[in-house]
């Protein structure tokens, strides 16, 4: 997992807070940033939004993207992650839906998950095929990819 603490100090440089839109990680990456002391100075909030009707009354996930693309698509992915940085006012947003499993079909995979990381700058998308791994490692793994985005997007 990347080291929340060494998130905790890039985003602290930057003056930037954080917030998180999740769904198949169900607030995991929230416990990871909150889980080092100080976090309070960068974290705004999360919002898990594990159903479509979350992510559309929470985020204003549009009805379009939903039955265009699917909760686990890149489209969905923007939508929720530049739908938390409006609601929760904060620097950098992250977004994660995905098929932890098991299941999934050969259209979207188990193991496949959606990022989606918005900034005033804009947002960038990015789809991960982490496979069959079990459910709470496909969660796990999603969790430190989406921290590792924000660090990234944290850098000087």
């Amino acid at each position: 997992m990347v080291a929340s603490s060494n998130l905790l100090g890039l985003l602290r440089r930057r003056g930037w807070t954080v917030t998180c839109a999740e769904s198949c990680t169900g607030g995991m990456v929230a416990a990871a940033i909150t889980d080092v002391a100080g976090s309070s100075e960068i974290f705004e909030r999360g919002f898990v939004t594990y159903s479509n009707a979350a992510k559309q009354q929470l985020l204003g996930v549009s009805s379009e993207a939903l039955e265009a693309h699917g909760a686990v698509s890149e489209e969905v992915a923007a939508e929720m992650a530049t739908g938390a940085l409006a609601k929760a006012g904060a620097d950098v947003a992250i977004s994660i839906s995905g098929i932890a499993g098991p299941g999934g079909s050969d259209h979207k995979p188990e193991g496949r998950v959606c990022f989606g990381l918005a900034t005033a700058a804009g947002v960038s998308t990015e789809t991960v095929e982490f496979g069959a791994l079990g459910r709470a490692n496909v969660r796990s793994k999603a969790r430190d990819y989406a921290l590792l985005l924000v660090q990234n997007a944290a850098q000087p």
